[in-house]
């Protein structure tokens, strides 16, 4: 694979409404921007684009998917990445996506 790009940021960890219950947290719009057109060629159906995700100690292999109602990438947070992390609804994470 190419070299990967870098992003940094801090977010506060969110749960999409049931039926579904996923626990996110948003890019900020300026960096989805970047990252859309130095990447976005490489997105996947439904604006998924292949990435890695550090929080903590905790990293992973993993896709963003674009909101396109937000204007931003979504990182999923599967539950063994919350338990790790104590990622629990509303605590502001440090993130750090390579895409």
């Amino acid at each position: 694979m190419s070299h990967k790009l870098q992003y940094s940021f801090s977010a506060k960890v969110w749960k999409y409404q049931p039926p579904v219950g996923w626990f996110f947290v948003s890019v900020p719009k300026e960096m989805s921007k970047e990252i859309r057109e130095n990447a976005g060629w490489q997105e996947e159906g439904w604006g998924r684009l292949k990435a890695t995700a550090c929080i903590g100690k905790t990293e992973w292999k993993t896709a963003i998917w674009f909101d396109t109602k937000k204007r931003t990438y979504l990182l999923p947070l599967k539950a063994e990445i919350r338990k790790k992390e104590n990622a629990l609804e509303g605590k502001k994470l440090d993130v750090t996506l390579w895409v």
